[in-house]
């Protein structure tokens, strides 16, 4: 017998998602300003921050890991110099049940890096304040832009591939 929500309609699988596990994959800093002792008044920080993301199936059922990479370069406004390069590769177990399976890639790659991103974020400021820069507070990433755009640059590129059908 089939489930209705009143409407006669069936009722729709209801979505579960439980973080299994959280860790550091990679973790890399390197201050610049200590190692090559560029420093002075004049320097003013400009800081870009890269996010990719990646997600895998793992062996047991409806088992799924996530890596959010975050690449954060500062350098000076001034000079060029880099300040700091701080690259982490942070990544989530999790358990998902209830999505299907045209819906599974953008939920792993928008909903699961949501979770992991509070983390993410505290890292990176722990990180950059240890190493001795005031501590930086990353922006809220939006997801859902990111797996769009990423989806537009995999359209154009595959627009721009060669096309294998020519008979030369």
């Amino acid at each position: 017998m089939t489930e209705t929500n009143g409407n006669a309609q069936p009722a729709q699988p209801q979505v579960k998602m439980q973080a299994l596990a959280q860790y550091v994959r990679d973790l890399s800093f390197e201050n610049m300003v200590a190692q090559k002792g560029i420093g002075g008044a004049d320097v003013q920080p400009d800081i870009q921050v890269q996010v990719s993301l990646d997600a895998r199936k793992r062996q047991a059922p409806n088992h799924y890991e996530v890596i959010t990479k975050f690449k954060v370069t500062s350098k000076n406004k001034t000079g060029g110099e880099t300040l700091f390069l701080l690259e982490l590769d942070y990544g989530g177990l999790f358990q998902i049940e209830g999505v299907n399976e045209e819906q599974l890639h953008p939920f792993l790659l928008i909903e699961c890096p949501r979770l992991l991103f509070p983390f993410i974020r505290r890292i990176i400021s722990d990180v950059t304040r240890d190493g001795g820069f005031p501590p930086l507070n990353v922006d809220n990433v939006d997801f859902l832009a990111l797996y769009r755009a990423e989806l537009q640059r995999r359209a154009a590129a595959q627009q721009n591939a060669p096309s294998t059908d020519a008979v030369s």
